[in-house]
C-alpha cells in the first residue's frame, strides 16, 4: 500500500492511485514514447547522459520515458514521477509554451525553493520563461537537486504548442552543458516533425486525473 498501488476505501480495498497513473500512462503515453524512443536513443548515443521525455500534468513535468546507463549522472527518477515546473529543465520548457492562464496559476502559488540555485521570485520566473521562448531551450542548473544540470527543448505539435519536454541530465560538473545544447535542440526538431506527422495534440499526450487527487510521487532529477 505504501507506493500507491492499494488504498483503503469504505468498502475495502481500491486501485490507487499509482496503478491508476500507470494505467493511463501505458494508454495515452505509449504512442508519443514509441515516436520519441528511437530519437532518445540517439540523443543517448551522441552524449552517454540521462535523456528524459515529460509533458504538461497540471503543475508538473511528469515524466513518461528516460534513457540512462552506467557512466550517466545518477538521477533516482522513474517513468510516471511528477516534479515541479519551475525547478526542472523539461518543467520549464513546458511551462514557458504553456497557456498564460497555467503560467498565471503557478506564478500566483508560492515556489519553492529546493537548492540556493532555485528560481523561487514569479518575476524573475517570467523572464527566464520569455528567454525559454525565444532561444528554444531550457536550462536547469542545479535548480531541483545539487550536483545535476539539464538542457531541455520543446516538441512542437504547433509553432505556438509543446505536446512535451526533451532534456539531458548530467553531472554538474560537466562543464559543457551548453555545448550538448545544438544536440538537444536538433532531436527535439525532428521529434516535433514527427508528432506533427502523427497528429498529436497536447490533449492526447497529458493523462488525466481524477477530480480533487494530486500526486504522491516524487523524483530526484533536473
Amino acid at each position: 500500500m505504501e507506493w500507491g498501488g492499494l488504498e483503503r476505501g469504505s468498502g475495502g480495498y481500491q486501485i490507487g492511485l499509482r496503478l491508476w497513473e500507470i494505467g493511463e500512462l501505458a494508454r495515452r503515453g505509449e504512442q508519443l514514447r514509441d515516436v520519441a524512443l528511437p530519437f532518445m536513443q540517439d540523443l543517448y548515443d551522441a552524449t552517454h547522459e540521462n535523456v528524459h521525455l515529460a509533458v504538461l500534468d497540471g503543475r508538473e513535468a511528469l515524466y513518461i520515458e528516460k534513457i540512462s546507463g552506467r557512466g550517466a549522472a545518477h538521477v533516482v527518477t522513474r517513468r510516471g514521477g511528477g516534479l515541479p515546473l519551475h525547478a526542472t529543465g523539461v518543467g520549464k520548457v513546458l511551462l514557458a509554451y504553456a497557456p498564460e492562464e497555467i503560467v498565471t496559476e503557478v506564478l500566483s502559488h508560492e515556489l519553492k525553493r529546493f537548492t540556493p540555485h532555485t528560481i523561487v521570485a514569479p518575476g524573475k520566473l517570467r523572464r527566464n520563461l520569455s528567454q525559454v521562448r525565444r532561444n528554444g531551450l531550457a536550462f536547469a542548473l542545479e535548480e531541483m537537486s545539487t550536483g545535476s544540470v539539464s538542457v531541455a527543448a520543446p516538441i512542437l505539435s504547433t509553432p505556438e504548442t509543446a505536446v512535451a519536454a526533451l532534456a539531458v541530465v548530467v553531472r554538474s560538473s560537466r562543464k559543457d552543458i551548453q555545448r550538448l545544447a545544438p544536440a538537444v535542440r536538433a532531436t527535439a526538431n525532428s521529434l516535433s516533425r514527427m508528432v506533427q506527422q502523427h497528429g498529436f495534440d497536447a490533449s492526447s499526450c497529458i493523462p488525466s486525473r481524477p477530480a480533487g487527487r494530486g500526486t504522491n510521487s516524487r523524483s530526484v532529477a533536473v
